[in-house]
């Protein structure tokens, strides 16, 4: 197997002692015409063995000979030729495949295009006499490989002319060492360099010890874990750095209180134990990302040029800290995760001019030291390449183009490697990924909660064990690997912030978070992110993604630095087993299944026998809707539930938009506006499986969403979906159904990314068998969200229902006998944002009934519970008073027309 990673410039990654060149007469230096060295095909063009000593202009590039070709006069078609070698045998290993051209430009280039097998790469045309340029092919043999044919295709219109020189293949790495043995299994990385950059982000470690977290090493002995991390392969150290994290009191707003102080003693520990430091400036008080660039308290006020002096002056002066302080720093990041921010300015000139400030400083101080910039998101179609076409067009001066790329959210492998592939290749930047994770344990360690995993808006490709951990740390550092050259590294985000006490103890836990910062943010945040941290401060969100368990001892998974390049075997054992869910509807057959899949710790899978506890199940079936866990038993011991949902049935078709045909949903704009809603396909963004109704515009928001369900049987129905989204100013938003001429509506609001409201209304009566749903969604421009998952399921017979009230008033009219201008009677309440606009006797204000052309509004609010039918025992009193009023006036009136008849 042959796996391909081109680039245009040749680099040299120290892998071998000796570059052996595997091609024969490389440098054509004998007549390969006369010895067959080389094998020329599809002869359409005059090749030539030429000397150098020919042309007296000519820049040599090596020895005195060299191919000279031109193509033929002949016909108006492409001209072309292959030049090839085959070799006998190559180990398995890593190479690279190159040579030297130049010729004609324009018309007249040839193109050369490299092959290795059936590898290629896309042809690159010569550009001019003399102006010689080297084509590079990487590719990786998984296995020794015979027979193997390289060469070059040239091809050009009639006329084409150029030269080709110094071709040869190299072996970049053919270590083909055994594996390890190990208690994981870890794929080796083929290709990977020994300076790949394999680093950790551990700048709360510093406030974690201050709190008196301990750390131990592989044998259970406690031990520096800058030690450790270096044993384990480690060979860089990420550390974040905020300009002042305090309030005017001197208390820390949390997350380590990462300042210069604490940069400097986690760099010098990291150089201590021979590992470089990329340091990671926010430029920011607290936690910068795409939500979030404020500018530092200090330069809060600063005009623009200020600004810019002060990114510089700041950047200057830290980072010579650092340096006299004997760290020895690899890497600068000019903020991060700047997605369409930076220090308080999203102008992208402006803050282009802010990169170049942070730059400056950082060139000017050592000029050895490399700029990265950092962004997220890679997921996002066209989003990197945007970002790097305005960051070029603006002249920003850096070298490293950096990604987030947490698996849960952003998006596939093969996607992150070919943004950044494209980023290496049009712009000659290096790539890396500067923060990624992986969860290993369900389990909280502090009482905080975790940022990952959750049921919903995350993509779990991974066992969630810590061999799936290991797993995915593995593969992104390959995904960067397959980018080629220009991809130089992993970082793993805060692989130590462990719990510093159990979560049977938050309280005692809470009090060392906010005395050292120990937990994501502090109360005292608040001043300064009001929004976020002040609503939101405490714990680590992490621990179950460190790679140490919760008492500080490493996890295997650690060594999975070590292990790319050797790669790892351990004994065979199932590694996950996941769980069954399963949903039906009331009264169908509950069936769970006899065998189960299981994945084992070196990924293959099979299947195993499972005995369900029959009797839980037995008692779900016969205590119907709800939801119900039933336990089982897999051979060999390990357990396995079965979430069991029993439920209504959904009488809404296609109600979370996962089937392409969405005819039955009809979407209507407002005020001719322009269409601003799309099924998107993106799991973060749904409540369910992959698909949702997006929406966004930069104009204002103004569109409903609504499905007329016909054939249901008379009676009471309840009505709900999911909404998430934010900024959305001058909302108004609800769900609505419209039955029997009656509308029964329930306000709803968004509250932020993935923050899901669940508005609800409960008994909407349903006779004419009719209903119509939907949702109802204004707001201001910039409003983005998604909806998802509408359900509405029946709660009870109407006609029923009836019939007990004719027997307890036998006086009272049929139904069927009113006029059909009821007002109905929904309640329904919203999970989340409901509204309040209820009086104190609970009775609905006035406001909340508002009537339309088209049938009267019922507005749902929480409160008393009005009745289960349509009328009740007052109105039923008041009808039956009536009638017999009619019937007495009726009678009084016979008798008067009689005696005026017998007059």
């Amino acid at each position: 197997m042959i796996i391909i990673s081109p680039f245009s410039v040749h680099k040299s990654v120290g892998m071998a002692a000796v570059q052996e060149n595997y091609i024969i007469n490389g440098g054509f230096e004998s007549n390969f015409w006369d010895d067959g060295t080389w094998q020329v095909d599809n002869l359409n063009a005059d090749v030539q063995y030429f000397a150098y000593s020919a042309d007296t202009w000519i820049d040599v590039d090596e020895g005195e000979h060299a191919i000279n070709y031109w193509m033929k006069e002949e016909g108006s078609e492409s001209k072309s030729f292959t030049i090839s070698q085959t070799i006998a045998a190559l180990p398995a290993g890593s190479y690279e495949l190159s040579i030297k051209t130049m010729g004609g430009e324009g018309n007249e280039a040839g193109h050369v295009k490299l092959f290795a097998g059936e590898k290629t790469i896309d042809a690159v045309a010569t550009s001019g006499y003399n102006a010689w340029d080297t084509i590079n092919l990487s590719f990786t043999l998984e296995e020794e490989t015979t027979n193997l044919q390289v060469g070059a295709t040239v091809t050009g219109a009639a006329n084409a002319w150029g030269y080709l020189d110094s071709f040869n293949l190299t072996a970049k790495n053919t270590d083909i060492s055994e594996p390890v043995e190990a208690e994981i299994f870890v794929k080796k990385v083929s290709g990977l360099s020994e300076d790949f950059i394999k680093g950790v982000d551990v700048s709360s470690i510093i406030s974690l010890e201050d709190s008196g977290v301990k750390f131990y090493n592989t044998s259970g002995i406690e031990q520096d874990i800058f030690t450790t991390l270096s044993e384990s392969g480690v060979n860089y150290i990420r550390v974040r750095v905020w300009d002042d994290p305090y309030d005017s009191k001197g208390n820390g707003y949390g997350g380590g209180n990462n300042d210069l102080e604490k940069a400097i003693k986690i760099g010098k520990r990291a150089t201590a134990n021979g590992m470089k430091l990329l340091v990671d400036y926010h430029y920011s008080d607290f936690w910068a990302d795409p939500a979030k660039q404020a500018a530092p308290k200090a330069w809060e006020h600063l005009s623009f040029e200020d600004k810019k002096t002060a990114v510089y002056q700041y950047t200057q002066e830290s980072l010579q800290a650092l340096l006299d302080a004997g760290v020895d720093i690899g890497m600068v990041q000019v903020g991060n995760e700047t997605n369409g921010k930076f220090v308080g300015e999203s102008d992208w000139t402006k803050m282009s001019e802010l990169f170049n400030a942070g730059s400056k400083a950082i060139r000017e101080v050592d000029a050895n030291i490399a700029v990265a910039l950092h962004f997220t998101n890679p997921e996002t179609g066209g989003r990197y390449e945007t970002i790097a076409e305005t960051l070029n067009k603006n002249k920003v001066d850096y070298d490293v183009f950096a990604s987030s790329y947490y698996p849960f959210w952003h998006g596939t492998l093969d996607n992150l490697t070919s943004v950044l592939k494209n980023i290496a290749d049009t712009y000659g930047k290096k790539v890396m990924v500067a923060e990624t994770s992986y969860t290993y344990t369900y389990e909280d360690g502090d009482g905080h909660g975790n940022t990952a995993p959750k049921e919903t808006g995350q993509t779990l490709n991974y066992p969630i064990t810590v061999q799936g951990q290991a797993n995915a740390v593995r593969d992104v550092m390959e995904a960067v690997v397959n980018v080629g050259d220009a991809g130089i590294g992993v970082f793993y985000w805060e692989p130590a912030w462990i719990p510093v006490g159990p979560a049977n103890q938050l309280e005692g836990n809470k009090g060392m978070w906010e005395k050292f910062g120990s937990g994501w943010a502090t109360s005292f945040a608040a001043e300064y992110d009001s929004e976020d941290a002040g609503a939101w401060y405490g714990g680590s969100a992490v621990d179950n993604q460190a790679l140490f368990d919760f008492n500080g001892h490493p996890l295997p998974s650690l060594n999975v630095f070590n292990y790319v390049h050797t790669g790892a075997v351990a004994r065979l054992e199932i590694n996950e087993i996941k769980d069954i869910s399963l949903s039906v509807v009331l009264g169908e057959k509950v069936e769970l299944p006899e065998t189960v899949t299981v994945t084992y710790n070196d990924g293959s899978s099979g299947f195993a026998s499972v005995t369900w506890d029959t009797a839980a199940l037995e008692q779900a079936i016969k205590d119907g809707v709800g939801t119900y866990l039933i336990e089982g038993i897999v051979d060999g011991g390990a357990k396995i539930k079965a979430n069991l949902q029993i439920k209504p049935e959904n009488y809404v078709l296609n109600p979370s938009f996962e089937e392409l045909d969405r005819s039955m949903w009809k979407i209507e704009y407002g005020n001719d506006d322009a269409p601003h809603t799309d099924y998107q396909q993106k799991a973060s963004d749904a409540k369910s499986g992959e698909y949702s109704l997006h929406f966004h515009s930069a104009d204002a928001i103004d569109f409903t969403i609504e499905q007329t369900i016909n054939g249901l049987k008379p009676g009471y129905y309840n009505l709900s979906m999911f909404l998430q989204g934010g900024d959305a100013e001058d909302s108004d938003m609800a769900i609505y159904a419209i039955a029997n001429n009656v509308e029964y509506r329930t306000k709803t609001s968004v509250n932020g990314w993935v923050n899901w409201s669940n508005p609800e209304i409960d008994n909407i009566l349903v006779v004419d068998g009719m209903v119509t749903i939907g949702a109802s969604i204004k707001a201001a421009g910039g409003a983005w969200g998604s909806l998802d998952d509408f359900y509405l399921y029946r709660v009870g017979d109407y006609e029923e229902e009836i019939k007990e009230e004719e027997i307890k008033e036998e006086e009272a009219p049929k139904e069927s006998e009113s006029d059909g201008n009821q007002t109905g009677d929904g309640k329904g309440n919203e999970k989340n944002q409901a509204s309040n606009n209820v009086e104190k006797d609970n009775k609905p204000a006035p406001s909340d009934l508002k009537n339309t052309s088209k049938s009267p509004v019922i507005e749902t609010k929480k409160g008393k519970s009005l009745p289960n039918t349509a009328t009740n025992t007052y109105n039923m009193l008041l009808i039956g008073l009536f009638l017999i009023a009619t019937g007495g006036l009726t009678i009084l009136w016979k008798k008067k027309y009689n005696r005026r008849s017998e007059k």
